[in-house]
């Protein structure tokens, strides 16, 4: 560190050399008072003057440069200056104007007001917020929202459930690209980098009508960022530190604009260690683990992520090309995963960093169009994506049943690339009707690697098309109604075990065979969606009413698995005659909301027609117990209820709490809820904002409150888990270090108070009887930085 910062003040020094610094003050030629928010610009340089008319250019090349001096209540003025070592400070004076403008009318929506007119129920998720409750992961920053849960895997790694739905009954969709990777897999998180993001929209419930098959559950749409402003240029450097997992992580972004062109990019770079967790030791198929210093070992990571856009924007068409990659490494918790510290030479406890076997890698990169044209009262909205996905999962090779040991750590390998096209057209053949059509297209090719078999190589072809109108009834009534109609092709490619295994033959003699697991199969499936809904808006208070009809394709894994999946510890075996899930679902959203308190309450009922689950059977394949997929009739009610009020100038209190209820109605888990069904939880907050202390600025303290009950309702082999309180708390202000430079923002967050010892029944390490994590001091800087 130090040799890098000798480098760059070396560096400085000679720069400086050449380059000047521009210094000047601009105010009312009339009263001398300084002018805030005028704009000074010249070639290549631009910058707004501060609250005290102040403005800099830092180093610029000597010569001589031409600026413009322009503000809405003020005559522009230009001025030649030029730029060498005698240069000193200098002030413009600017004459008032008395301009009379005409009258405007402002034709657009606000994204609040759209979001109260459809009647989809959903909520936009703002930077700040997002800001203001960062987690380890993207899924876990969200899990503060009513009806938004995740199923962890670590203190890494997690993937979003809504309303007790996930895997691939929710759909994640980044810059209009469905985002596809191995969301089938217990263990498998959600490859994106949560720094950058401005803009979420969660919808809650049927969203098939758009985004096509799996959104069945709810959609987590991340939003493509605000295009900058003309002649900018910003950015932020965001610093965390975690005392939990030891986590340092590091996220520098940028954007700037010129006319018409811009870009964007971001680098992060996150490593932790082994999370701690409020225990000595864990009791897993009656073994009794002891944890070294709390350590859940070999649960250490890192990842490196990498983003770059560019963009085109005029007056009738807009387009932006997004590359990014995520790159990670992540340890399992090794005593899950073969029970290898009983019979390993590895030393797991030797260092809280390292990440030993088993492990898993994996490499998203995407590399993503959008583009928009204007024609008349038609806007064309093209969407073309290509995503690599290349997980390897690495343990240690030991034999199982008649495969011999072998070669290699690479147990298994999943690659997938996936080809999407999205076209839409919004247009309004009259002020009432907003209609919109499109097409969504999809190609994925899945291959697959190692020594350890659990899923065939399979392709996959989607395409659909849909058409749906907003009507405006009057100003503050509005009803949409769609249709979709998908068609999917799935293939499956055979496969034999790469080892012989003994079989009995009729004659009571036996064989030495390669057994084949998976055959070349072709399925086709075709499905009809549709979705119709009311919106009305009463002053302050929006009521919606929502039916709609969803369906999911079967997966792979579901159709035609027939391996150990040795992470669960069991065999699952697909079935090649399921048919697509069909769910029907009633929303109902009720919103009051004023300045100072709001309240809102969103029911749904939901019924699956034939829900796709992992049955556990009686029959057993080399001591472990067969899993084999199948399907029932699913019966599902519940909701979300929320309230806020400001209490009074410098307190909020916000509340909120979701259930749901499930049951099966047919079938062999008959009168069973469903797995991983979230319990009752409800969150009190408290924001209280104080005055300036010393250095900070805006200091504000916020407390959660997370009440949790016990989930009693459950489907063997799964367990009932107790209910629990958490308890966390967070400091957040704003630190002036440099005069006329925005604020750093210091978020300072400690996580599970006390140190409660508790079970998440969404998460999957739960179902081994490890707790979660213990407490955790977060510490985050974010710096921004302009020109």
């Amino acid at each position: 560190m130090l040799s890098i910062w000798l480098c760059f003040s070396l560096y400085s020094n000679v720069f400086a050399q050449d380059t000047f610094d521009i210094k000047g003050y601009v105010e009312n030629g009339k009263t001398r008072q300084p002018i805030e928010g005028a704009n000074v610009i010249g070639e290549s340089l631009f910058a707004v003057t501060s609250s005290k008319g102040v403005f800099t250019f830092s180093n610029v090349k000597k010569g001589t440069y031409s600026f413009t001096i322009s503000h809405m209540s003020y005559e522009s003025k230009t001025i030649q200056i030029v730029v060498g070592p005698e240069m000193k400070e200098f002030t413009i004076s600017l004459d008032e104007s008395s301009t009379a403008l005409e009258e405007v009318s402002i034709m657009a929506k606000s994204k609040k007001r759209e979001v109260q007119e459809s009647p989809t129920v959903s909520q936009i998720v703002s930077k700040e917020f997002l800001d203001l409750n960062r987690e380890n992961s993207l899924m876990q920053t969200l899990k503060k929202i009513p009806g938004v849960s995740t199923i962890s895997i670590g203190s890494g790694q997690s993937k979003p459930v809504i309303r007790g739905l996930g895997f691939n009954r929710v759909v994640v969709v980044q810059n209009g690209i469905k985002h596809e990777a191995q969301q089938w897999g217990n263990d498998h998180g959600l490859e994106i980098d949560q720094y950058g993001i401005e803009n979420i929209q969660i919808i809650k419930g049927p969203a098939s009508l758009v985004y096509g098959s799996d959104a069945i559950a709810g959609v987590v749409d991340i939003q493509p960022n605000k295009i900058p402003i003309q002649n900018s240029f910003k950015g932020e450097v965001n610093v965390v530190g975690e005392s939990n997992n030891d986590l340092l992580g590091i996220s520098a972004g940028v954007q700037a604009r010129k006319e018409k062109w811009f870009y964007r990019g971001r680098l992060t770079y996150r490593d932790y260690a082994d999370y701690k967790v409020p225990t000595d030791q864990i009791n897993y198929e009656n073994y009794i683990f002891t944890l070294h210093e709390n350590n859940l070992r070999n649960t250490a990571g890192k990842e490196a992520n990498a983003s770059f856009s560019i963009g085109y924007v005029s007056e009738n068409v807009t387009s932006e090309t997004f590359i990014s990659n995520v790159n990670a490494k992540n340890g399992f918790f090794a005593n899950a995963h073969g029970l290898e510290v009983r019979t390993s030479s590895i030393d797991y406890d030797s260092s809280n960093r390292d990440i030993d076997l088993p492990y898993h890698k994996v490499n998203h990169f995407k590399i993503m169009n959008n583009t928009s044209m204007t024609l008349g009262n038609h806007t064309l909205h093209l969407e073309l994506g290509y995503q690599n996905n290349h997980r390897e999962e690495h343990s240690e090779p030991v034999p199982h049943g008649y495969m011999p040991k072998p070669f290699g750590s690479k147990e298994r390998e999943f690659t997938k690339n996936t080809y999407a096209l999205n076209i839409r057209d919004a247009f309004n053949p009259n002020k009432k009707h907003d209609v919109i059509t499109g097409i969504n297209i999809e190609y994925q090719d899945n291959n697959i690697g190692g020594w350890g078999f659990l899923i065939p190589e399979y392709n996959r072809f989607t395409i659909g098309a849909f058409a749906y109108d907003q009507v405006e009834v009057s100003h503050n009534l509005h009803f949409l109604a769609g249709i979709r109609y998908d068609f999917g092709l799935l293939q499956s490619k055979s496969y034999y075990d790469w080892f012989q295994s003994t079989v009995d033959n009729e004659d009571g003699s036996t064989s030495q065979v390669y057994l084949q697991r998976a055959k070349d199969k072709t399925l086709d499936f075709g499905n009809i969606s549709a979705s119709m809904g009311l919106s009305y808006i009463n002053k302050n208070t929006t009521y919606k009413v929502n039916v709609g009809k969803s369906f999911r394709m079967p997966l792979a894994n579901e159709l035609a698995s027939d391996g150990v999946n040795y992470h669960m510890y069991r065999y699952e075996k697909g079935n090649l005659d399921l048919a697509p899930e069909e769910s029907y679902q009633l929303d109902i959203d009720i919103d009051h909301t004023t300045k100072k308190f709001s309240i809102g309450i969103s029911p749904f009922v939901n019924f699956f027609e034939n829900y796709i689950y992992l049955n556990p059977t009686s029959n057993y394949f080399e001591t472990l117990q067969m899993y084999e997929y199948t399907q029932a009739k699913v019966f599902r009610v519940g909701g979300e209820i929320r309230a806020r009020a400001q209490v009074f100038k410098k307190l909020e209190l916000d509340a909120s709490a979701e259930y749901v209820y499930s049951r099966q109605t047919s079938g062999a888990k008959k009168d069973f809820t469903l797995p991983f069904s979230p319990p009752l939880s409800g969150l009190l907050s408290a924001n209280y904002q104080f005055k300036d202390i010393l250095f900070f600025n805006k200091p504000q303290l916020i407390a959660d409150y997370r009440i949790t009950a016990a989930q009693n309702e459950i489907v063997p082999p799964e367990e009932k888990t107790e209910g629990y309180q958490l308890f966390n708390m967070s400091f957040l202000a704003e630190i002036n270090i440099f005069k006329n430079v925005e604020p750093v923002n210091l978020r300072v967050k400690l996580n599970n108070v006390f140190n409660t010892k508790y079970y998440d029944h969404t998460s999957f390490y739960r179902l081994i009887d490890v707790p979660e994590a213990g407490r955790n001091i977060s510490i985050s800087l974010i710096v921004p930085f302009n020109k």
